[in-house]
Order: C-alpha cells, then sequence, then structure tokens
C-alpha cells in the first residue's frame, strides 16, 4: 500500500488487537540499563566519550537492537532484528553520562494487516529513520522492503523500494537508512557490490517528491556500513563494522560531508575508531541530537541474543 493511504478496516482492528496485547510497559522491579565504567576516545578522534549503558534485554525478551534515533527530548527509539520496537527516555547527568533508560515502552513491529510478524524472514528489521512529519520509517533485510508506520502500534505501509535492492545478498540488505537535513532518504546496502567495484557498496538518494537514484558508497577496506544518520549541515554519520572469528568485532565511524554527498562515491572521512579503551561489539545503529548545548552522538551494538555479545549504548560529543 502506498505511503499515506488508509488502511482496510482488518488492519485498523488487527492493530488494536496486536496493540493491547502486543505493547508492554517494563515493571520498575530494576533498571534496564546500567552504566559502564568511564572510558576515553583516542585523542585525536573529534569524538569524546560521555559514557555508555549496557541494556539487560532479559526484562525485554529480545535482544538485537540495529536500529536507533534519539530525540532532542532525549525520547529514544530502537527497532531490534527480532522484529520488535524499543522506545525510552534516555536519562543523562549533567555533563551528558549516560544514567540509564526510563519509561520503557516495549512491542512487536506490525505487518500492513497490523498483526506481529510471524517468521524471521518478515520481521527482520535493521534500518530506522523518522520523517519530519514525524512517521517512521524501518528497513527489512531477508525480504528486503521499505514499511512505514505513524506509530509503532499500527499497520506499517509498503514504501517502494530502492531499485536493485532486491538483488543484495538474504543478510546483506538495507542496514543504513535515514532522512538527511534537506528531506532526501539515502540508503545504503551492507553487502550489495556494485558492478566491476568490489570496494563500493550499492546506495541510494531519494527525494523528497519520490524518486530513487542509485550511487555508490565506498566503505573502509574489509568494513561494510551498519547504519547511517542524517546531520545538520546536510551530511550524514555512517556506521562501518567488519567481524574475523580471531580478532573480534571492528568498527569506525566516518563523516559524509555534504559535498561528498554529491559525489558519484559517496565516502566519508573517519571520526572514530572503536579500539581499545572505546568498548567493542557489533555495533549497528546510529543516532545524533543535541543536549545541553553540545552536538551528540550515540550508537547501539546488537547482541546477537549471543551471551557472548552485549546490547551497549554509548554516548559520545563533538569536541
Amino acid at each position: 500500500m502506498a505511503a499515506g493511504g488508509a488502511w482496510p478496516r482488518r488492519g485498523v482492528l488487527g492493530a488494536a488487537l496486536a496493540g493491547l496485547a502486543g505493547c508492554r510497559t517494563t515493571a520498575r522491579g530494576g533498571p534496564i540499563a546500567t552504566p559502564l565504567p568511564p572510558f576515553a576516545t583516542p585523542p585525536d578522534s573529534p569524538l569524546e566519550a560521555l559514557g555508555g549503558l549496557e541494556i539487560d534485554d532479559t526484562p525485554l525478551g529480545f535482544g538485537g537492537l540495529s536500529g536507533l534515533h534519539i530525540g532532542d527530548d532525549l525520547a529514544l527509539t530502537a527497532i531490534s532484528d527480532t522484529g520488535h520496537w524499543l522506545q525510552a527516555r534516555l536519562a543523562l547527568a549533567a555533563g551528558g553520562a549516560p544514567l540509564g533508560l526510563e519509561e520503557v515502552r516495549h512491542g512487536p513491529l506490525l505487518d500492513g494487516a497490523g498483526l506481529p510478524m510471524s517468521s524471521n524472514y518478515q520481521r527482520d528489521a535493521e534500518s530506522l529513520a523518522r520523517l519530519p512529519d514525524g512517521r517512521w520509517l524501518v528497513g527489512f533485510e531477508r525480504w528486503h522492503r521499505i514499511r512505514i508506520y505513524d506509530g509503532f502500534d499500527l499497520p506499517g505501509a509498503f514504501v517502494d523500494p530502492p531499485p536493485g535492492l532486491e538483488l543484495a545478498p538474504r543478510n546483506g540488505g538495507l542496514e543504513s537508512l535515514t532522512v538527511l537535513a534537506d528531506g532526501r532518504w539515502f540508503a545504503i546496502a551492507e553487502a550489495l557490490r556494485d558492478a566491476g567495484a568490489p570496494d563500493r557498496r550499492a546506495a541510494w538518494l531519494r527525494g523528497v517528491g519520490g524518486g530513487w537514484q542509485r550511487t555508490s558508497y565506498r566503505p573502509g577496506p574489509g568494513l561494510d556500513a551498519t547504519d547511517a544518520c542524517g546531520l545538520p549541515d546536510g551530511g550524514a554519520l555512517v556506521l562501518e563494522r567488519s567481524f574475523a572469528w580471531l580478532g573480534g568485532f571492528t568498527s569506525r565511524m566516518v563523516r559524509v560531508s555534504p559535498a561528498a554527498m554529491a559525489a558519484p562515491v559517496i565516502e566519508g572521512q573517519e571520526v572514530l575508531r572503536f579500539t581499545d579503551p572505546v568498548p567493542r561489539d557489533n555495533f549497528e545503529g546510529v543516532a545524533t541530537f543535541r543536549h545541553g548545548g553540545r552536538d551528540c552522538v550515540a550508537v547501539v551494538s546488537d547482541d546477537n541474543q549471543n551471551v557472548l555479545q552485549r546490547s551497549l549504548l554509548l554516548v559520545l560529543a563533538w569536541r
């Protein structure tokens, strides 16, 4: 169904039932997130660490956080590759250090009929963006597509996907989706390589009036883009990651300037590499927000529902 269209009565009734059954408010018996020990970023990075949280998945019943948005009012929204959404208020100390997550709500992402998605093929949500009018975009893998939500207790309507996205590997689709300052959408496929250019990934820009334009994104050597978020100047931050059995996870963050966004091959300048003592994990979500007169950046990790990994939220600020 086209974005903004009316849903059939079955979808509305399904949404109401799913909302009653699926939306949960986490009990106040204990904190859902606890502060990490202080850490520092490399001195040559323009980003300084404010602190971090470890999120306890147990009260939620799911992990796999793969997309992130934080508003200037500290309203945090995340989606999970298990087909769930999470909303909370990010509590920060006066200096910006994260203290915890409050007013936590969560529930299942709904399909077009207003029902929770029933299979991994349907519910592998990987990217999240917010439109200027308040609606939400969610990008999915396996079944490569984008859904648009007026609210997460309502059905998600289809949006026309970038042309050629269907060629992406099953687990290498829309990890990155954001809305730029000028209203355009920016999307990167994690593992869909440009023909004849193995160092580049398929990327797209969608104009305010609709219509996708194909472009290319070049990540760092051996890395893949796992998320992006728009910056106030019209550029973007892109999160990149790799994994090796011996070395574990390697991540970095790059800043794409507005001029680079207009280049035939888009690439950014590194602003942070996640090396000790910065915590390392499977970072898959990035967001920007403004707090206390400072421009801040947050990243979240996908624990893959694995006891050897953690759901981490790191908060940084531009020096």
